[in-house]
């Protein structure tokens, strides 16, 4: 059978077993069992019709009532009810009928040593019931086993043996029809466990980039190394923030699906401009986008890398401008000094960042105008070397007093 056989098969097991609270190790072992039944189901077919044939009507009753109760078990858990008791009556009907099979033809020789079907439900209990719920299961076995023994000679001598050719292929049956159902077995539940591997390994990396669209790869690395309180002080950073000019009347005459696509196309080409910068986008607010150069990981050149996105955001947001013909603008602010950044949350994640540097930068974008960066004389001064500068004169900003502000007009040549 190919491996897209088996992938079907596997599917259509599934479904039949199919149970929504269950997780998938837990399918997998379900629909193993449905597909061991299942094998066994169609293999007693020789054994009734050759019993049958040969007048033992005994003996064909046996493996027919195992079939009966896997039909009328299918049946019942198709409806999603009663697969435990399915899976119980499943590992007993295997593990007694086989030897009352072979206690009704005569013993071991004269069953073609029947009972080693036996070994399949204490092999399948492992799987379905676990390592320790198997071990009565094969105790069960080897006491069966024990007693066939015991009783063998007594049912040997009133035994009416089978033909000679019957008994030679039914032992050739009998030794290859148990090892092709474990086979079987192992078989569709590796397989099937393989694809629940998968399937977790798939959910892992989704949830992994969930986790690195919420956190910085190194906080994210250290939130699952198991790390308590993730607290950091930064004595030098960036902060930049840009704010959407006039989007809240924008907002009120736009359809809902309408605000949510433009804000969708506008911070997307914001963040692939932080990304290129190498800087760390750490959330939008409403209309409003923050992001830092200087962390988690520190550099040297964290004023003029902001100062750079700063530039392309502008030309971003004119550029969009443009093709959306709704003249929506930005302005920015920055300042740069300490911050101190951190996780905050238990079941919602959040990287925020707290100081004067940040309520700085906010100010100084509230301040600014559209389509222009408004910094900080600190700013000005670790730029203006490489950056064309417009100086401002003093501002008054809540909490600070006057302060010197700058707008920044672009980068030098060279």
């Amino acid at each position: 059978m190919n491996s897209a056989r088996l992938r079907s098969l596997g599917a259509a097991l599934s479904r039949l077993a199919a149970d929504p609270s269950a997780d998938a190790g837990e399918m997998a072992r379900r629909s193993t069992l449905v597909a061991a039944s299942l094998t066994v189901t169609a293999l007693a077919i020789t054994w009734v019709l050759t019993y049958l044939a040969l007048g033992r009507p005994l003996a064909a009753a046996i493996p027919f009532t195992y079939q009966v109760a896997t039909v009328i078990g299918l049946i019942v858990i198709s409806r999603g009810r009663g697969f435990r008791v399915f899976r119980l009556s499943q590992i007993a009907l295997m593990t007694v009928l086989p030897f009352a099979l072979q206690w009704s033809l005569g013993g071991w020789a004269a069953s073609s040593v029947v009972s080693w079907w036996a070994l399949v439900a204490a092999l399948g209990a492992v799987l379905f019931v676990g390592a320790a719920g198997s071990v009565p299961w094969f105790l069960a076995f080897a006491g069966l086993t024990i007693l066939s023994a015991v009783v063998d000679p007594w049912l040997a001598a009133g035994a009416v043996l089978l033909p000679d050719l019957v008994r030679t292929t039914f032992f050739g049956l009998n030794v290859l029809g148990p090892a092709a159902t474990a086979f079987v077995i192992v078989q569709l539940f590796v397989r099937q466990r393989e694809a629940a591997m998968a399937a977790l390994d798939a959910e892992h990396l989704r949830s992994e980039g969930l986790l690195l669209n919420v956190l910085p790869r190194a906080i994210a690395e250290r939130l699952k190394a198991g790390a308590g309180t993730i607290a950091d002080a930064y004595p030098a950073v960036t902060v930049l923030f840009a704010d959407v000019v006039d989007f809240t009347p924008f907002a009120d005459r736009t359809a809902p699906a309408d605000v949510v696509r433009i804000l969708d196309r506008i911070f997307s080409a914001f963040d692939e401009i932080a990304d290129r910068h190498g800087l760390e986008k750490i959330k939008t607010i409403g209309d409003a986008y923050l992001l830092v150069g200087g962390l988690p990981e520190p550099r040297a050149d964290h004023a003029a890398a902001v100062a750079l996105a700063a530039l392309d955001l502008i030309d971003a947001s004119e550029r969009l401008a443009e093709e959306t013909g709704l003249g929506l603008r930005i302005r920015i602010g920055m300042d740069t000094g300490p911050v101190v950044a951190g996780v905050i949350g238990r079941r919602k994640f959040s990287y925020d960042l707290w100081g004067d540097t940040v309520n700085t930068a906010a100010r100084m974008e509230s301040h600014g105008s559209a389509g222009r960066i408004h910094v900080t004389g600190r700013m000005e001064a670790l730029l203006r070397d490489a950056f064309a500068l417009e100086p401002r004169g003093p501002i008054s900003l809540k909490g600070k007093g006057e302060i010197d502000a700058w707008f920044l007009v672009g980068a030098r040549a060279g």
